[in-house]
């Protein structure tokens, strides 16, 4: 992948200086797709990594069953009912998000009398 700099100055000595796509790649060292490409493109070059899931992920759907029948079920009992053996604080923290969409509504804060 080029840098923002390299982007740049390719677009500079086609529509400026009207060198040949064979010039500048011969002036920069790179190769000739990689400069037509640069010219084609309308914005700079951004480095995108895939997403990642998280190892969560694959017990999520226990651990919305468990919520759903206890809501109020510790985050550490959860961790023991799935067979959880790595680190607790990223499935505490999912359990945190989680557990919202599965408690009762509470009578005190009712908004209609």
């Amino acid at each position: 992948m080029i840098s923002v700099e390299d982007w740049a100055e390719i677009r500079r000595l086609h529509r400026a200086e009207q060198m040949p796509v064979r010039a500048i790649a011969r002036k920069l060292g790179i190769a000739r797709n990689t400069v037509r490409r640069a010219i084609a493109d309308d914005a700079p070059p951004t480095y995108q990594r895939a997403p990642k899931g998280s190892i969560v992920d694959a017990v999520e759907p226990q651990i919305r069953e468990l919520l759903e029948q206890w809501p109020q079920m510790p985050a550490t009992v959860i961790a023991e009912r799935v067979g959880w053996d790595r680190g607790l604080t990223v499935l505490k923290d999912r359990v945190r998000d989680l557990r919202p969409a599965y408690r009762p509504a509470d009578p005190a804060s009712r908004t209609v009398y």
